[in-house]
């Protein structure tokens, strides 16, 4: 059977030569006799993956020696907890720019641990259509957080937010890491779950300056302090092996592609073949977000009726392509165009959604 055209938000697409790759370590890594997922995580062959995924984070990013990588479990929404419970002091707030369902649950769970949250700008009064331009910081603030990518209503940061000098800036970029260039010296933490654009689900990656992590809090369990990490090379306890070597297979595929410059005009090209198609359609897509704040990983529109809208999912997938419908918190369609995502896919659902179109309008 072909593959299909796989428009899942996450877990996601995969390179194809990535797959190819990992289905034959997977029963014998490099000659070795085993599968790189029977490989001891002290072993000297693991020991190379992981210092090579490390190395390729760094070397794509152009990161120093001032910031550190780590590989942490639990996903985006451990990191929720983990944020605050860290770099929030006693007596300081936690800022957060709220631009959706991440977003708010980062403002939950620092709630939840008894921290001071001040939501210093929020687009929840046009549905999270928009990326605000300006924030208002509290007057202590520990941090200021955003969301670089909203996976769910499809925005978007443009550029990266000015703050004030002494404000740390931590970014959630599970659904846009490594799709664009990034400056990432404005920031004191990004961390991005890996299974929207970096591999498979099971681990998040964290890219955090070195003397940051000299301001966090004392008396932490140990899981969940990012020194613990820090300290041991990412391998206090067993990590994500097989997780990890996926990463650093993509991360090999975005260096083979050209680098972030190059990945990011493919996003461009993929996503305007589709906002074309809406733009385009005299109101029959009408897309949730603002022009200027559009998404390029995740593109949300919407169809005069829930009927239409299954009828379009369903369609679609009798074509080969699957993962069409909104999240279930806002219904719809969506189409994830993450960076493995090949252009031909893009292309075909620009043409089916033309097609369609011409039969239903």
């Amino acid at each position: 059977m072909e593959r299909v055209h796989n428009f899942n938000a996450g877990p996601a697409v995969l390179p194809e030569e990535v797959m190819r790759e990992a289905q034959a370590d997977f029963f014998n890594y490099k000659g070795k006799g085993l599968s790189v997922m029977e490989m001891s995580h002290r072993s000297k062959d693991y020991q190379e993956i992981i210092d090579q995924t490390y190395a390729r984070v760094k070397s794509i990013y152009g990161l120093g020696d001032d910031y550190d990588v780590l590989f942490i479990q639990g996903g985006a929404s451990m990191q929720f907890l983990m944020t605050p419970m860290n770099f929030a002091a006693e007596g300081k707030e936690v800022n957060i720019i709220h631009t959706g369902v991440w977003s708010k649950k980062a403002i939950e769970q620092a709630n939840l641990i008894g921290k001071k949250v001040h939501v210093a700008a929020s687009s929840e009064d046009k549905k999270f259509s928009y990326i605000p331009k300006g924030y208002e910081l509290s007057d202590n603030p520990a941090y200021l957080h955003i969301t670089t990518n909203n996976t769910i209503y499809g925005s978007e940061w443009q550029i990266d937010p000015e703050v004030p000098a002494g404000v740390p800036l931590i970014a959630d970029a599970s659904s846009n890491f490594m799709s664009k260039p990034m400056d990432v010296n404005r920031y004191s933490l990004i961390y991005a779950g890996a299974q929207k654009n970096v591999g498979p689900a099971g681990c998040v990656v964290v890219i955090v300056k070195k003397d940051y992590l000299n301001t966090i809090n004392e008396g932490l369990p140990s899981m969940l302090d990012y020194n613990t990490y820090h300290k041991a090379g990412s391998m206090f306890n067993t990590p994500p092996t097989f997780t990890i070597y996926m990463i650093g297979l993509v991360l090999k595929w975005i260096e083979n592609f050209g680098g972030l410059d190059k990945v990011h005009q493919h996003n461009l090209t993929k996503a305007g073949y589709i906002y074309d198609v809406i733009d385009k359609s005299d109101g029959f897509y009408k897309g949730h977000v603002v022009a200027e704040d559009r998404s390029l990983m995740n593109i949300t529109f919407r169809l005069s009726s829930e009927e239409l809208e299954a009828k379009f999912i369903s369609e679609a997938a009798a074509k080969g392509m699957i993962g069409l419908k909104g999240h279930r918190s806002t219904g719809g369609c969506r189409a994830s165009t993450y960076n493995s995502l090949p252009l031909p896919a893009a292309k075909a659902l620009s043409e089916f959604m033309t097609e369609f179109m011409k039969n239903n309008g």
